[in-house]
């Protein structure tokens, strides 16, 4: 793969090295497709993150190229050759498809984007770009968020094209825009965000000039629609390094417009925990609660982390004797949470389980040194339900005290309760808590049709098994009558 700059480093050949290596465990599909665009008249080029991740040595398989071929063109050469095609993008220039095919001994299947060269620019009023085509693959480039996405390797003859120094970028690990950082952002203001994710993921520093960028410009993402906004924060959260992005989005104003109860964390002391402030706590709990991820990046765990205190400004109290104080901080808290994740356009299920965790979080604390009832043990499983596993995980991140003494106080006690928890469910089958008769039984028991009264007795019911554990039928049965004869006393 020829590089236009021959005078590089040791460490800049070795990362050639490695993306000759991911190129050619690719090459089966790109070669092909690339002949077939050639045959037809057109050019076509690994572009963008494709060509950044293959000289970082972590080219999956999702494959972007840029072509000067028209939509409609690009459609007629991939139809016969893809297994699926689709148009969602064809509106700003891109053609998906997928595509199989046997690469060494095993068939692997590839997520191919094509995208006709363009130049895209806001109207500062407007959510959607403006989308117009270009003629040659510099002018797409140019167009490109930053220099480590603004190179391409031309095929099928793998010409290494990087007109802004995105290598030297690369070697540096450092984000920088093709053009000025200002104009980029005009362009398309969701590119801060996308700053402070690369960041994350890649683990690169910001130019200084695009940081004073994003500082200056971040009154313009008003302009990004929810949806875009929150699919860039969760690639974000989701990130080998989600503190580091996060930082940037608070340092720069940008998390004011994306999540502005993180940044109003700052100025909250929190005197129990004994951190800067609270927002610093928030940022441990995450980076501890993804140490404790089991089946890779889980979002929601990492949504309740980072969101488990925001109630605390709004709850602060100065006690008399001098301590601070957040009563209730987990019930405003998780009210907080659901408002800002519906502005986000967040799922509804996504929203729930999330605020559920918020208002959770605190229950442990309860515990004490372990003289929890049996019902109570049983209540916490039952309010936790499908979220159980991820509520341990929170309970034990939101430890952050420097009092090693104090930390395995809580540890141990939180062992305590898991295996409490264990015992009770291997005897009671706690994950599907019910009472001890069914609807119909209750209705037959006592003689009634369907209607209010029976969801009443079955409340009864499963507060009764929450409180004793499992009871006999016949004792069930005197218990229900028992409580009827009350009610219609």
């Amino acid at each position: 793969m020829p590089n236009a700059n021959e005078d590089t480093t040791p460490a800049l050949s070795q990362v050639q090295r490695r993306a000759v290596s991911e190129l050619l465990r690719v090459s089966p599909v790109a070669d092909d497709l690339a002949r077939r665009f050639q045959e037809a008249g057109f050019r076509l080029a690994l572009v963008g993150g494709s060509v950044r991740d293959a000289l970082l040595g972590r080219l999956g398989n999702d494959l972007d190229f840029t072509t000067d071929a028209r939509p409609e063109d690009v459609l007629k050469i991939v139809r016969p050759w893809a297994d699926a095609v689709w148009e969602v993008g064809i509106a700003f220039g891109t053609v998906g498809c997928q595509k199989s095919a046997r690469v060494g001994d095993a068939v692997q299947h590839f997520q191919v984007e094509v995208t006709t060269y363009r130049s895209e620019a806001y109207d500062r009023t407007s959510r959607k770009p403006e989308v117009s085509y270009g003629d040659s693959i510099e002018e797409d480039l140019v167009r490109r968020d930053f220099t480590v996405n603004a190179m391409a390797v031309a095929l099928p003859e793998k010409e290494f094209i990087d007109p802004h120094g995105g290598l030297d970028d690369l070697a540096e690990k450092v984000l920088r825009t093709p053009g000025t950082p200002e104009e980029s952002f005009s362009d398309d203001p969701l590119r801060m965000m996308r700053a402070a994710r690369f960041a994350a993921q890649l683990d690169f520093e910001v130019a200084p000039e695009v940081v004073t960028a994003m500082t200056e410009m971040a009154g313009r993402l008003e302009i990004v629609s929810a949806e875009r906004i929150r699919e860039e924060f969760n690639k974000l959260l989701l990130s080998a390094h989600p503190r580091k992005g996060l930082g940037l989005l608070v340092d720069t104003g940008l998390a004011a417009h994306v999540l502005p109860e993180l940044p109003s964390l700052r100025l909250e002391s929190d005197e129990h925990h004994r951190h800067k402030d609270v927002y610093e706590h928030s940022l441990t709990v995450l980076d501890q609660a993804i140490d404790l991820e089991e089946d890779g990046p889980d979002l929601v765990l990492r949504l309740a982390a980072l969101l488990h205190d925001i109630g605390k400004p709004r709850t602060r109290r100065f006690e008399k004797d001098g301590r601070v104080s957040f009563h209730h901080h987990e019930v405003v808290g998780a009210k907080m949470t659901k408002k800002r994740m519906t502005a986000l356009k967040y799922s509804n299920e996504m929203v729930k389980d999330v605020s559920r965790l918020v208002e959770l979080h605190l229950r442990f604390h309860g515990y004490g040194t372990g003289e929890w009832t049996d019902s109570a043990v049983r209540r916490y499983v039952r309010d936790a339900g499908p979220l159980l596993s991820r509520l341990h995980k929170l309970t034990r991140s939101d430890c952050t005290t420097r009092n090693k003494r104090k930390a395995a106080a809580l540890s141990r006690a939180y062992d305590g309760l898991e295996e409490r928890i264990a015992r009770l469910q291997e005897q009671e089958e706690l994950d599907s808590i019910r009472p001890d008769l069914n609807g119909n039984e209750i209705q037959e028991i006592l003689g009634i049709g369907p209607g209010p009264a029976v969801g009443q007795a079955y409340k009864f019911l499963l507060e009764l098994r929450l409180e004793n554990g499992p009871m006999e039928h016949d004792a069930a049965v005197a218990a229900l009558k028992e409580w009827w004869a009350g009610q219609n006393g």
